[in-house]
C-alpha cells in the first residue's frame, strides 16, 4: 500500500467511528421528522370525519392511486401524497396530484438541505478536503432544485393556458430531469474513491435518493398528463396544427432553435457587438479578469449583458451562478481569448468542481472562446466547461482539455461550429443537448486507455434529455493519428442507466472502432439505453460491425430521425434564432 493510500486508510478509520453514524443519524432525523408529521396529521384527520368529508377524501385517494400507477416508484407516490390528503388536502384532477407531489417533494428537499448543512457545520474538521467540497456541490444541488420545483409548481398551476401545451410540458419536463440530474450529482461527488463511497452510501440510505424518486414520480405523472392532453389536441384540431418544427423548417435552414430571439441572433453573428463591459488582462478594459466582471453583472437581468473579453490568456476558475442571468461572453476569437485552468479530481476536486467555467444562469450565450483545462490526462477528470444553464448557446467556441473535457450537465444547451477535443468521455452529462457542425476530435489518452467520444447521464426514461452530435465531423487529433490503433476509440458509453444518445449526418473518420460504442461495466445498461446512428458517412461510420446490443439502434426514417434535431429535441425554432448563431432545426 502506498503511503497516501495508508494515510486515506488511516484518516477513514479513526473518523468512521464518529463521523459517519452522526451523518446517518441526522439524515435519519431528518426523514423520521417527515414520516412522524404524516402519521400525526393523519391520526388527527381520522378522529373525526364526517361522511362526506370521508367520500371526498375517498375520491381524492382514487384518483391519487390511478395517477401513481404509471410511476417507477408506485407505492412511494402513493403515500407521500396520502400523508397530505390525510392532512386535509383535496385533489381533483391528475394536475391537482402532480402540484401535490411536487409541494411535498419540496418539503423533503428543505429537510435534506438542513440535514446537510447541519453536517457541513458540525463536521467539518472529520471530512477530506473533497468531501467539503462535494457536501457543498450537494447544497447547491438542493438550492437549485429547490428553485425547479417552485418554478415547476408556479408553472403548473398556470398549465395549460399561459403557452401551448408542448411548450409547457418540454418546459416542465425540463425543470424536473434537471431537478433529478441534480440529486445523481450530489451522489456522485462521492464516487471518486473509497473514503468517499462510504459517505455515498450514507446519502444513498437518506433523504438524496428519495427526493429524486419523488421527483421521477411527479415527472412521470406529468409526462402521462401531457402526453396525452396533446394528443388529444392533435385529434380535436387536426394534424395540420402540428408539429411546430414543419412551420420552423419551411423558413429555411438559417433558422434557429426557437428560444434564441432575433436580437441574440444578431448578437452571435454580428462582426461587432456592443458590450457593457470590458475585461482586458492589460488593464485597458473595466475589469482584469472575467471573474469580476460577472461579480459586477446585474442579477436576474431581463435583458442581455454582453462582457467582451479582450485577446489574452486568462487563468482562473469563473462561475456564472443562477442569479446571473442572459450572461453573454464574447471573445476576441477562439485562438486569441482564453479563459484556462487545471482543477481535477486527482488533486482533490470533485468532477463537479473542477469545471474552469462553471455556467448556471440562464439565457447564457457565448462566442470566439477557448476554454480550457490544463490538468492533463494522468490527472483523470478534470472540465474545461460545465453548462448547467437553461437555453444556453456556444458559437465558435473551443472547449479543450482530456478526461471529461465538455459537462453539459443539465437543461437545454446548444453548441454550433464549436471544437470538443479529450480522451475518456469528454462530452458527458444530462442535458438535453445539440451539436451542429461541430469538430469532435479524440486525443491521444494515458497508456491503456480507450477514448470514449460521449457518457451521456439519464438515469430515468421520461427524462427530455440526450447527447445529439448532428453534422458533424468526428475525428482524432494529431497527436493521436498515428498511434490511433493502439487507443480505441468509440462514440460512447452508458454513464447512466438510460443514456440516450443520437450521431446522425455526421462525416466520422477510421478513428472510431468499427464497434462503434463500449460498454461501461458488464451488461449495465445495455437494455435501457438508446444510441442511434443516422445517415452518417466516412469511413468509421459503417453500421456492419457495430455492437447488437437492444438499446443500439440504426435509424432508418427520417420521421424518427427528426425526433433528435434542433426544432423538435430543445425547442429550438424561437429561441435559437433569438441567439444571432447560424442553426439548422430539421435534418
Amino acid at each position: 500500500m502506498s503511503p497516501v493510500k495508508e494515510s486515506l486508510a488511516g484518516i477513514l478509520n479513526s473518523r468512521r467511528k464518529l463521523f459517519l453514524p452522526v451523518f446517518a443519524s441526522l439524515l435519519l432525523i431528518a426523514a423520521i421528522v417527515g414520516i412522524v408529521a404524516g402519521v400525526k396529521s393523519s391520526n388527527r384527520n381520522n378522529s373525526g370525519n364526517d361522511h362526506s368529508s370521508a367520500m371526498k377524501i375517498t375520491t381524492s385517494h382514487a384518483i391519487a392511486r390511478s395517477s401513481c400507477s404509471n410511476t417507477l416508484y408506485p407505492e412511494l407516490c402513493y403515500s407521500a401524497i396520502a400523508d397530505s390528503l390525510s392532512d386535509g388536502k383535496q385533489v381533483k384532477s391528475a394536475k391537482d396530484v402532480i402540484i401535490l407531489s411536487l409541494n411535498v417533494t419540496i418539503s423533503a428537499e428543505q429537510r435534506n438541505m438542513a440535514a446537510l448543512q447541519k453536517l457541513l457545520d458540525s463536521g467539518a474538521k472529520n471530512l477530506t478536503k473533497r468531501e467539503k467540497t462535494a457536501l457543498g456541490d450537494c447544497l447547491e444541488m438542493i438550492d437549485r432544485t429547490l428553485d425547479e420545483l417552485h418554478t415547476a409548481v408556479k408553472d403548473l398551476e398556470e398549465y395549460p393556458n399561459k403557452k401551448s401545451i408542448e411548450d409547457h410540458a418540454d418546459d416542465l419536463k425540463t425543470l424536473l430531469s434537471s431537478a433529478i440530474t441534480n440529486q445523481e450529482t450530489c451522489l456522485d461527488g462521492f464516487s471518486h474513491d473509497k473514503t468517499d463511497k462510504h459517505v455515498r452510501q450514507v446519502l444513498v440510505g437518506g433523504q438524496v435518493l428519495r427526493v429524486e424518486k419523488l421527483c421521477s414520480n411527479s415527472l412521470a405523472m406529468l409526462t402521462n398528463m401531457t402526453d396525452t392532453d396533446i394528443e388529444r389536441e392533435r385529434k380535436s384540431y387536426g394534424a395540420g396544427r402540428k408539429l411546430q418544427v414543419a412551420d420552423h423548417d419551411s423558413q429555411g435552414a438559417g433558422g434557429w432553435p426557437k428560444w434564441l430571439s432575433a436580437g441574440d441572433r444578431r448578437l452571435l453573428q454580428s462582426p461587432s457587438v456592443t458590450a457593457d463591459v470590458t475585461v482586458a488582462a492589460d488593464g485597458s478594459g473595466n475589469y482584469r479578469t472575467v471573474s469580476e466582471a460577472v461579480e459586477k453583472a446585474p442579477q436576474n437581468s431581463g435583458r442581455r449583458y454582453v462582457i467582451r473579453i479582450k485577446a489574452g490568456v486568462y487563468r482562473e476558475n469563473v462561475e456564472v451562478p443562477k442569479k446571473k442571468t442572459n450572461i453573454m461572453f464574447v471573445g476576441d476569437g477562439r485562438s486569441n481569448t482564453i479563459i484556462t485552468g487545471s482543477r481535477n479530481v486527482r488533486d482533490g476536486s470533485t468532477t463537479f468542481n473542477s469545471a474552469t467555467v462553471a455556467v448556471v444562469g440562464a439565457g447564457f450565450l457565448a462566442r470566439d472562446i477557448t476554454f480550457q483545462n490544463t490538468a492533463g490526462a494522468a490527472k483523470h477528470q478534470a472540465v474545461a466547461l460545465r453548462v448547467g444553464s437553461d437555453l444556453s448557446a456556444f458559437y465558435r467556441c473551443d472547449m479543450l482539455a482530456y478526461q471529461d473535457t465538455l459537462y453539459v450537465h443539465s437543461n437545454r444547451n446548444y453548441f454550433v461550429q464549436c471544437l470538443v477535443a479529450g480522451t475518456v468521455d469528454f462530452i458527458f452529462g444530462n442535458a438535453a443537448a445539440v451539436f451542429q457542425d461541430c469538430d469532435i476530435h479524440a486525443r491521444r489518452p494515458n497508456s491503456g486507455q480507450r477514448n470514449m467520444v460521449t457518457a451521456q447521464g439519464r438515469t430515468d426514461p421520461n427524462q427530455n434529455t440526450g447527447i445529439v452530435l448532428q453534422k458533424c465531423r468526428i475525428g482524432a487529433t494529431s497527436d493521436l493519428r498515428p498511434v490511433q490503433r493502439s487507443f480505441p476509440t468509440f462514440l460512447g458509453r452508458p454513464w447512466k442507466e438510460y443514456s440516450r444518445t443520437v450521431v446522425m449526418q455526421s462525416s466520422i473518420t477510421d478513428v472510431i472502432d468499427p464497434a462503434g460504442w463500449h460498454e461501461w461495466s458488464g451488461t449495465f445498461a445495455l437494455n435501457t439505453l438508446f444510441y442511434g446512428e443516422y445517415q452518417n458517412t466516412g469511413a468509421g461510420a459503417a453500421t456492419s460491425r457495430r455492437v447488437t446490443w437492444r438499446g443500439f439502434k440504426v435509424i432508418t426514417s427520417a420521421t424518427e430521425a427528426q425526433r433528435y434535431t434542433a426544432g423538435t429535441f430543445i425547442a429550438g425554432g424561437s429561441w435559437l434564432r433569438a441567439t444571432g448563431f447560424p442553426f439548422s432545426l430539421g435534418l
